[in-house]
């Protein structure tokens, strides 16, 4: 059984960056296509950015590209989240999520893919 543990939440102003990481355990990460979503109260929960197995492809939310970053480490089970300029309707729980991936190119922008999810980790943007 695949598990996710997100970590690297928390409170920062706005224009200020935050580093989110996940920690994969429980099966060959190499084989995983991953994500990040993100859900703010009472809205549903929005594709933020995808990377495929070997981190060589990467999509983004639009508002959210040339602003954060996606990458993982293969060796260390992990992937990463580098947002930086947040602003505050980007307040959410952010959450990790991980699919098997056929070939090492696949990415994810649909919920519905993916087959294991963390359990979020909250970021809070004040203005």
């Amino acid at each position: 059984q695949v598990q996710l543990l997100e970590s690297g939440g928390g409170l920062v102003q706005a224009g200020g960056s935050l580093r989110l990481s996940c920690a994969v355990s429980g099966g060959t990460f190499s084989n995983l296509a991953m994500g990040w979503f993100r859900q703010a109260p009472g809205k549903e929960r929005e594709f933020v950015a995808a990377i495929s197995r070997s981190g060589n492809d990467t999509r983004y939310k639009g508002s959210v590209r040339g602003r954060f970053t996606i990458s993982r480490d293969n060796a260390k089970n992990m992937v990463f989240l580098q947002m930086n300029t947040l602003q505050p309707e980007e307040t959410a729980l952010y959450y990790c999520a991980a699919a098997w991936a056929h070939t090492s190119s696949d990415y994810f922008a649909s919920r519905s893919v993916y087959d294991y999810w963390g359990q979020g980790t909250q970021v809070t943007v004040s203005s």
